[in-house]
């Protein structure tokens, strides 16, 4: 089994857990990249590597560094905001999603914003799943994160 090759550096985001990062290099994300383990590598790596605004309040937790991506989706980490999980992110084989479990209404819309696939998952309590399907679209995952995050801070 593949390991997800997420850095050459160990970043300690929480108490017992340490991640991997990605290294971002000087070069620009090629449009085609299309490997699911790949883009969650490159989402982390731009959440983790950015301390500036609410990105800096976000920690990478419950870390699965083996999740080669199946077509439903495998967990492969978490996204917390003071110690709660807002966010999971599944790798399939070739696209990432994110799980919204809070801000999922604001998730909706910011993805929506910036032309990323959504749709509700008809659970209780209801999630929302925004995909990335391209490394280049990791930006705007970003964006969709932090808007999230900032609704999930501000509600108990």
């Amino acid at each position: 089994m593949a390991r997800l090759e997420y850095s050459q550096r160990v970043v300690s985001r929480s108490i017992g857990s340490a991640f991997t990062a990605s290294i971002a290099t000087a070069h620009m994300v090629e449009d085609e990249i299309r490997d699911g383990r790949r883009i969650a590598e490159l989402l982390a790596s731009e959440i983790d590597g950015r301390e500036d605004g609410r990105l800096a309040t976000i920690a990478i937790t419950v870390i699965d560094e083996d999740a080669d991506g199946t077509p439903y989706g495998e967990h492969a980490y978490d996204l917390t905001i003071d110690g709660e999980t807002f966010a999971g992110v599944h790798v399939h084989e070739d696209r990432i999603h994110l799980e919204f479990g809070r801000g999922i209404d604001i998730a909706a819309e910011a993805a929506g914003d910036r032309d990323l696939r959504v749709r509700p998952k008809a659970t209780d309590p209801p999630k929302t799943l925004v995909f990335v399907e391209r490394g280049a679209d990791v930006k705007r995952a970003v964006a969709v994160v932090v808007a999230a995050a900032t609704v999930a801070a501000t509600r108990e």
